[in-house]
């Protein structure tokens, strides 16, 4: 059984999905009235200073895609499939600059390789589970090749990422299919992005809770422009001294120190994709200076990249003015320059951090493989922060119009 959440749900985050049998097969069924789960904003939880995008989503950055499926079958199987896309035409022609940063590489990122040696994008990135890499990475082909101008490509660079979820999905049976990825890919759309127990997120834990697919972005103004910075994280990781949230070390408040409690029984391992996006005109090598800061965002929540993590973050432009069309024998990219990039930077550690917080907080309880991974209590860690004086403070209602 396939489920595309963003297909099937109405628009929107934190859904707790329900479960219909229709002629012995199981569909998605609507949010229960009252169970959607807040967004940490939503509740409080704002970190940084700077303005999010509308939708507080990468897809805030003009052109981006994402598209999700999510795979359920019997007791065993929690896993899906996670497709975000820089614009909607042809990424093999009209390619995109584009960086990766290893945080630390015990992982199986497809496609680094050329992607370093050239610095551009040239398909969409996929993420889902950790065996399911090669059957991602060449069903994405298969479908990338029938595709109207493919019909002399004879070679094709695929960029796919994971993460370890083998406590809640019966990872050796690699129960993705070709038919998963080409409705990730199909359903791909700008708009609200579904977060927690979805596509790539399904069967993934973090600092002994629920983790899963978060998302956000911030606004940046240089001078007389305005880019946005967006994060989508796929959420998978551990970290010695447990959830970290505004400061507050509510992991231990909570009794999980990130490496006890049963999402997390082999310590402070586990891994993180990181995609960030923007429409700033940036290289390559500034977009490999972006990815880079994302680092300190995971390092907010309590990460500690650990021996057996895997932690990687990918970041490309948009913006129409850096692409580089398949074959070009001269570019001439107008850029943003070194001195420039510190908003930046604080732009996508804000937007990390408050992605890995949004996956937490729209996650729901799994139970899949045999285990249960039980949700964030989003009430006692919301007193925990009110005791500490943490919560962000709201802003005030703004003047009616006259």
């Amino acid at each position: 059984m396939t489920v595309p959440p963003q297909a099937s749900a109405a628009p929107g985050t934190g859904i707790r999905w329900g479960w219909l049998l229709v002629a012995g097969t199981l569909l998605a069924a609507a949010p229960a009235q009252g169970q959607t789960r807040p967004r940490a904003r939503e509740a409080g939880v704002a970190p940084g200073v700077l303005p999010t995008g509308p939708l507080n989503a990468i897809t805030d950055v003009p052109g981006v895609l994402v598209g999700q499926t999510t795979v359920i079958r019997g007791d065993s199987i929690r896993t899906g499939v996670t497709a975000v896309l820089p614009h909607g035409g042809n990424l093999y022609r009209d390619r995109v600059p584009a960086a990766v940063f290893v945080i630390n590489g015990f992982g199986k990122l497809l496609g680094t390789t050329q992607l370093h040696e050239l610095g551009e994008l040239e398909t969409p990135i996929l993420l889902t589970c950790t065996l399911c890499v090669w059957q991602a990475a060449d069903a994405m082909v298969a479908y990338l090749l029938q595709q109207p101008g493919m019909e002399e490509v004879r070679s094709i660079n695929p960029v796919v990422g994971e993460t370890n979820d083998a406590y809640l999905n019966a990872i050796r049976e690699r129960p993705i299919s070709s038919d998963d990825v080409v409705a990730a890919l199909t359903t791909a759309r700008s708009g609200p992005v579904a977060e927690g127990s979805v596509g790539a997120g399904t069967g993934t834990s973090t600092l002994g809770w629920k983790g899963g697919i978060g998302t956000s972005s911030r606004q940046v103004r240089l001078g007389d422009s305005t880019w946005t910075v967006g994060v989508l994280v796929q959420t998978n990781f551990g970290g010695i001294g447990g959830l970290m949230l505004m400061g507050v070390p509510v992991g231990r408040l909570l009794g999980r120190d990130g490496m006890s409690g049963a999402a997390a029984p082999r310590g402070p391992t586990g891994s993180i994709m990181i995609v960030v996006a923007t429409d700033a005109p940036l290289s390559d090598r500034n977009l490999e200076r972006l990815a880079s800061r994302a680092a300190l965002g995971l390092g907010r929540t309590g990460a500690t990249a650990g021996n057996g993590s895997g932690d990687y973050v990918l970041a490309f432009s948009t913006n129409a003015a850096v692409r580089r069309p398949a074959g070009a024998g001269w570019l001439e990219s107008p850029e943003l320059g070194n001195d420039v990039m510190s908003p930046l930077f604080a732009g996508v550690i804000e937007a990390t951090e408050e992605a890995i917080d949004n996956a937490l907080f729209a996650a729901t309880t799994v139970t899949g493989n045999g285990h249960t991974v039980e949700a964030l209590p989003i009430e006692e860690v919301l007193q925990f922060l009110r005791e500490r004086n943490a919560l962000a403070t709201p802003l005030p209602a703004p003047p009616p119009r006259e």
